[in-house]
């Protein structure tokens, strides 16, 4: 499954917001369209995004060439499109690996794009087999029981996934017991996304309320908690979907591995620890209400952040698609 490419001139991607009842593809001529897609959590995921920006810069070029834009117009319209989520700093990096290459011109950037997209599918297989390798080490040769939090498969990426390509890996081998996906509140990516990419790879699954994970841990139902990171500072420090702070703290607890996966991309040297990690804050309508209904008295006020920071010390390890980084002691990326 390709969630994202370039197809004669604009960017195709599958609507993450349609599912599960709906697989329909979006395609994007106008950059602002992406800007609002990437918004509205059409497309996600942290490698997903990179390669979102990459080919998002090669639309603005597109574009430009189509009315005859100035060079600050196009300069304008990336800053745009850089800052989009600000959390995510795989989006801001599938820009940035743009930037030195747009003076040449639309064909090599495309180029470029098409680069970044082919080298992330590389790399979510390698991730995947680092992330199933650390798991056996860990756990021994059995059939495992693995909690996830929001999506992390090929829908938050071009192809296979992230933590999830962890769990493909790990059922291609036959050493899949069950997942266990909480649902992921307030958009339900769990419920929606990861339940559904498990369903059509036949792995077997229960979905879980997400204040259920911490008791799903403690009765002895988990033997792993595998998650992705839209950022990763140089101490370890992750920034996730939010929830994923809850689940790791309680899987400290009971002493159960707790993995983070993602492209070396996500990490972050630039910042030192989590502390500076911006925080992206969505609507209160996300909270106060569902499916377009309220929820929750007129002018209800919210606290909704779109993600947590978990400190390193509740992480086992970080996988990426070079190597398994294990934490403590003082490691830093």
């Amino acid at each position: 499954m390709r969630t994202i490419s370039w197809r004669e001139g604009k960017i195709t991607l599958l609507d993450q917001t349609a599912l599960p009842h709906t697989v329909q593809e979006l395609e994007i001529v106008d950059y602002r369209d992406l800007i609002n897609a990437i918004k509205r959590l059409a497309v996600r995921g942290a490698p997903a995004l990179g390669v979102a920006g990459a080919y998002g810069v090669a639309l603005i070029l597109h574009n430009a060439a189509k009315e005859n834009w100035s060079m600050e117009r196009i300069d304008s319209a990336i800053a745009e499109l850089r800052e989009a989520r600000p959390t995510a700093v795989n989006l801001a990096w599938g820009v940035d690996q743009m930037k030195s290459i747009v003076p040449q011109g639309f064909a090599k950037v495309l180029a470029r794009a098409e680069e970044i997209a082919s080298e992330d599918a590389i790399a979510n297989r390698a991730m995947g087999k680092h992330g199933a390798d650390f798991l056996m080490n860990k756990c021994g040769e059995r059939k495992l029981r693995i909690l996830t939090h929001c999506n992390t498969g090929a829908l938050a990426t071009t192809e296979w996934g992230t933590a999830l390509g962890v769990v493909r890996e790990l059922a291609n081998r036959g050493y899949i017991e069950e997942v266990l996906a909480d649902e992921t509140r307030p958009l339900l990516q769990g419920a929606r996304l990861t339940a559904w990419e498990l369903s059509e790879a036949k792995i077997p699954y229960r979905l879980l309320p997400d204040g259920a994970a911490a008791s799903a841990l403690f009765a002895g139902l988990v033997d792993a908690v595998v998650i992705v990171a839209d950022r990763i500072t140089r101490n370890g420090d992750t920034a996730n979907k939010i929830g994923s702070l809850g689940v790791a703290v309680a899987a400290s607890q009971v002493k159960v591995p707790f993995l983070v996966v993602a492209p070396e991309s996500t990490i972050d040297r630039s910042l030192e620890t989590g502390a500076e990690i911006e925080i992206e804050f969505r609507s209160d309508a996300e909270v106060t209400h569902f499916g377009g209904v309220s929820t929750a008295p007129v002018g209800t006020r919210t606290y909704n952040p779109a993600f947590d920071v978990t400190p390193v010390r509740y992480i086992s390890a970080i996988v990426t698609e070079k190597r398994v980084y294990e934490m403590g002691n003082g490691t830093t990326l």
